[in-house]
């Protein structure tokens, strides 16, 4: 865990040396839990948006997109159950005066169990080898046997007390477990309260409940209100979807762990219209079409898993989460949802408006039910970025820092690189960027020696970098090296496009997506 730590450490002290994350107003000593994206964040987070946009809207026909406004009417909030029901279970520690989230802190101590587990595993992997049978293991161990019914009983216990908002139930099983604080290591806890998560603030020149609005802490209700709009003018049928990608607001208790939680961030999000009855099938297909997407980028399918909620939100028959391994360990980077027709049926009852369907294959109205899928962009750069980090030993014993980012999601896709500044070089260098800058986000650079140019150009992920030398003004050829492998290759300036595309083109990762 230590380990981890330090590696989140690394990170985010890389991410602000190259201008990719900066604290928030940092000059007036930063306000917790808010970041701004540099130079580099700022594109990486928008090719992240581009694969999503594409992926969600453009390879599919009967999805389209929507923007809709960050404030809402605030009987929306009312309707969706926000206002009622949208908390979050707090806990203090008397002795640090920090506060948590008395589920979370649940939900590590779960964790720390299951790591027992894993290393469990890896020792019989060791004293066993090729012959080892992981699966078998599991289910004989005694250590990871007894290890696993405690988990479950933790989970049943949880479950219930959170289902039936059992918060002392809920404090009485973090005494049973004898959770302690990470900062004073004592188990001197308050009662376990609610704590309403949005932020609230007021509309026009009149302060007061009458003027009393929410930044939204999601964006699926902009989705919902806007349903017969959208179906009606895009003349759409079910089934159908809804994406959106856009900024949030929630007043986290404890918002840490640098980009992955926040009370400003942003969500990639859809919403799928569909027949009463036939949620469960298209729960399953956006399960399995989701977890394509991010297996698509090729971060590693051992850095992903699927978790079942414990506890259903109230619009929900069906969730779970598919988990990343970030630097601090397995956490939620995706929710799928199949959240019945609550959600509408909500807002036809507080407007007063009909949102319904008439399906002319059956000939009938309806409310559709609706499954969602839920990506937070800021978790997915972090992932992105974590999988990416990494520090090489090369074979002459030096070390670089590279980022082994998707080139499709590189900020950069090539460097630039005249040899030297004179001789013509730089010229005919900016001729090349000039040609490549109308397809691709390059960069020039003509600073220090090649070599140290090469380690830069690693740092910030970039995937080729272009040498431009004597040679290039005699036949047109120029030195391609590849960040990943570090080889170099002699090729025309007019094939440079082509090598370029064949990692880093839209066509080339959406395709793979469809076959």
């Amino acid at each position: 865990m230590e380990a981890q730590k330090d590696r989140l450490k690394d990170l985010i002290s890389h991410a602000k040396e190259y201008g990719f994350v900066f604290p928030s107003s940092e000059i007036y000593d930063g306000l917790a839990a808010t970041y701004d994206y540099g130079q580099l964040g700022a594109e990486l987070k928008n090719n992240i948006k581009t694969y999503w946009w594409k992926a969600m809207v453009q390879l599919h026909e009967n999805i389209v997109g929507l923007d809709s406004a960050i404030f809402m009417h605030p009987t929306t909030w009312k309707a969706s159950g926000h206002v009622d029901a949208f908390n979050d279970p707090l806990i203090d520690n008397k002795d640090s005066k920090k506060r948590y989230r008395a589920d979370v802190l649940l939900e590590d101590h779960i964790e720390k169990i299951r790591q027992k587990i894993e290393k469990e595993v890896e020792k019989g992997l060791k004293r066993f080898g090729d012959a080892f049978d992981a699966a078998q293991f599991r289910a004989t161990n005694p250590n990871v046997l007894r290890n696993q019914e405690k988990i479950e009983q933790i989970e049943e216990r949880m479950k219930s007390a959170l289902e039936q908002n059992d918060l002392e139930g809920v404090r009485q099983l973090i005494i049973d477990l004898e959770i302690v604080c990470p900062i004073s290591g004592s188990k001197n806890w308050t009662e376990v309260r609610q704590f309403n998560l949005m932020f609230s603030t007021e509309l026009g020149s009149v302060a007061g409940d009458a003027s009393t609005i929410y930044l939204r802490p999601e964006t699926a209700q902009g989705i919902f209100v806007n349903f017969l709009n959208v179906q009606k003018s895009g003349r759409m049928k079910i089934p159908f979807g809804i994406a959106q990608i856009g900024k949030a607001f929630r007043n986290e208790i404890v918002a840490r762990q640098f980009i992955f939680r926040m009370r400003e961030f942003e969500q990639m999000e859809m919403q799928f219209f569909v027949r009463p009855g036939e949620e469960m099938k298209w729960y399953d297909y956006w399960k399995t079409l989701r977890t394509k997407w991010h297996q698509n980028l090729g971060l590693g399918n051992e850095r992903y898993r699927f978790h079942d909620h414990l506890k259903l939100a109230h619009y929900a028959n069906a969730a779970c989460d598919i988990e990343y391994n970030f630097p601090m360990g397995f956490k939620e980077l995706e929710g799928i949802h199949s959240r019945t027709d609550f959600d509408l049926k909500q807002h036809e009852q507080f407007s007063g408006k009909k949102l319904q369907f008439f399906d002319p294959e059956m000939n009938q109205s309806y409310v559709p039910y609706v499954v969602e899928t839920s990506v937070g962009l800021d978790r997915m750069f972090l992932a992105v970025l974590s999988a990416a980090y990494q520090e090489e030993t090369l074979e002459d014993g030096s070390e670089r820092v590279v980022l082994k980012i998707p080139a499709v999601l590189a900020p950069y896709k090539a460097a630039i690189l005249p040899l030297i500044k004179k001789d013509g070089l730089p010229e005919k260098a900016r001729e090349i960027m000039a040609q490549l800058q109308l397809e691709y986000s390059v960069q020039y650079d003509e600073k220090d020696s090649i070599g140290k140019r090469y380690r830069r150009q690693d740092a910030i992920g970039t995937p080729f970098s272009i040498t431009v030398d004597h040679q290039t003004l005699e036949d047109n050829t120029v030195t391609i090296r590849d960040r990943d492998t570090m080889t170099q290759e002699r090729i025309a300036i007019s094939a440079l496009e082509h090598v370029i595309s064949d990692k880093a083109s839209w066509k080339r990762v959406l395709s793979d997506l469809i076959s």
